[in-house]
């Protein structure tokens, strides 16, 4: 893996794992109307950018009411 690069996608899983939720949490996250996180459908499978998640989590936007 190239470490230079913080800028690689990664899946569903690893963003998950760096959330510290479970992979059906994010997906409902995802799923959630009004919600702005950063993810992106490539293909059947969603992937998502570190830095982008790190922003999301520091905006305060990632306080999500159930």
């Amino acid at each position: 893996m190239d470490m230079n690069n913080q800028e690689n996608y990664i899946s569903l899983e690893e963003a998950a794992t760096y959330l510290g939720v479970k992979p059906t949490t994010l997906r409902s996250w995802i799923k959630k109307p009004g919600n702005d996180i950063p993810a992106y459908k490539i293909g059947r499978m969603w992937k998502f950018k570190r830095s982008e998640l790190d922003e999301w989590v520091n905006s305060g936007k990632s306080a999500i009411d159930d």
